[in-house]
């Protein structure tokens, strides 16, 4: 028996090829979607599209394609390290020219006779740059000057950049200051939260053509998160070797075992946060007598040690005031920035009528319940959240809690 037919599928579920069909619509997938297709019907469409590694752009992208119509001519340059003449050859290659032989000038001219070829076709022409955090300031240069080509009532060339959060910087630098202001919308793409991981997961079960969803045990969700930080391509990556972990040992579900066992034949240890990258996070509490910590929270900035807060039922403020006691010193960061309520019933985060407000999971938001593993934002500091209420302890006494007395 093969392993598709082990687990009653049509295709593969988890591929890490992008795959249009598999594609799962969580709200902020959507929105970015949106994002896109507004480029159609604005004559001066400018759209920038951030995600982390894995997250799913490409996929992304590859819908959107896929759904235009025929008054819709584009190009997608995807290899970014070049400079700006090969940039514009690498352009012009894709709108199915040979322009190898040409100088910088002669290539501009050839690209602008194009455009308004199409316009005067009544098609419109989409430039789609990917992995475009690679492209250099000066052939961003060149991006701003091809996105102000116009006829007398209106530009003819609709730009998309995606790539990966550092473009975010890039392009916020004083000498793109041009280029972002033509940017009509931007977008980051954050990781899955539990919610939409477990959905994401079942989704691609059924597109692969199994027809109930009990393959994979309710006790294996909260795992697959942990190991994975809801990265698209991390959550493929688990369930994948896990279903193969589960055929090779002749079982029909996925439960906690089969995902721990994958973890570790990974040499995966458990998602930092939605960076890609991995560490150990300490899954004890410390050890204080009469103490009960519900709330754990790990404050990164860039390349500063990670900094570990564990939180008994109360209030605290985080905030660049001295008496805060998550003390933040940053610029972006208010006096009394926002607050967590920690209780038995979870924990709340709320801002305080910040100057820079917060983010959870890239979304804007005022008051909140946080999931565990949820990343609260200011600016580009990062507040991860655990959840310690029912979290079992290694030693000797295995049903210890981090609530319990210790």
């Amino acid at each position: 028996m093969s392993y598709l037919d082990h687990f009653n599928f049509a295709k593969p579920p988890f591929g890490l090829s992008p795959d249009p069909d598999f594609v799962y619509w969580s709200k902020q997938h959507s929105r970015a979607k949106a994002y896109m297709e507004s480029t159609i019907w604005l004559s001066d469409g400018f759209v920038v599209i951030t995600g982390e590694i894995g997250s799913g752009k490409t996929t992304l992208l590859q819908s959107f394609l896929s759904e235009l119509g025929d008054d819709v001519v584009y190009a997608v340059v995807s290899q970014t390290q070049l400079n700006a003449t090969q940039f514009l050859q690498a352009v012009l290659t894709e709108f199915g020219f040979k322009p190898f032989d040409k100088q910088k000038v002669e290539l501009l001219d050839m690209l602008n006779m194009f455009l308004i070829e199409q316009y005067s076709a009544g098609k419109k022409v989409i430039l789609i740059i990917d992995e475009a955090q690679n492209l250099s300031t000066k052939v961003l240069e060149e991006v701003r000057l091809l996105s102000g080509i116009e006829t007398r009532s209106e530009k003819v060339l609709r730009i998309i950049l995606a790539g990966q959060p550092e473009l975010k910087e890039t392009l916020e630098s004083p000498k793109l200051k041009q280029l972002i202001q033509r940017v009509r919308l931007r977008f980051h793409l954050g990781a899955l939260d539990q919610h939409d991981m477990r959905e994401y997961i079942q989704h691609r079960l059924r597109v692969a053509g199994r027809e109930t969803d009990d393959l994979f045990k309710e006790e294996a969700f909260p795992l697959i998160y942990r190991y994975s930080g809801g990265i698209p391509r991390l959550i493929n990556t688990i369930c994948d070797s896990a279903l193969l972990v589960a055929f090779a040992d002749d079982k029909t579900e996925i439960g906690p075992e089969e995902i721990e066992n994958t973890a570790e034949e990974l040499g995966w240890q458990e998602h930092e946060d939605t960076t890609g990258e991995h560490e150990v996070l300490p899954r004890l509490v410390p050890k204080s007598p009469s103490r009960k910590y519900l709330t754990r929270i790990v404050v990164r900035s860039g390349d500063e040690p990670a900094e570990e807060h564990f939180l008994e039922a109360g209030r605290v403020i985080i905030g660049r005031a001295p008496d805060s006691e998550i003390f933040v010193n940053s610029k972006f960061v208010s006096r009394h920035h926002a607050q967590l309520v920690s209780s038995e019933e979870g924990c709340f985060v709320e801002d305080l009528n910040s100057t820079n407000g917060i983010s959870i999971n890239g979304t804007p938001a005022k008051k909140q319940l946080l999931a565990d593993g949820d990343v609260i934002s200011i600016d580009e500091i990062r507040f991860t959240y655990a959840d310690l209420r029912n979290l079992k302890r290694d030693g000797s006494d295995h049903e210890d809690t981090a609530i319990g007395e210790f």
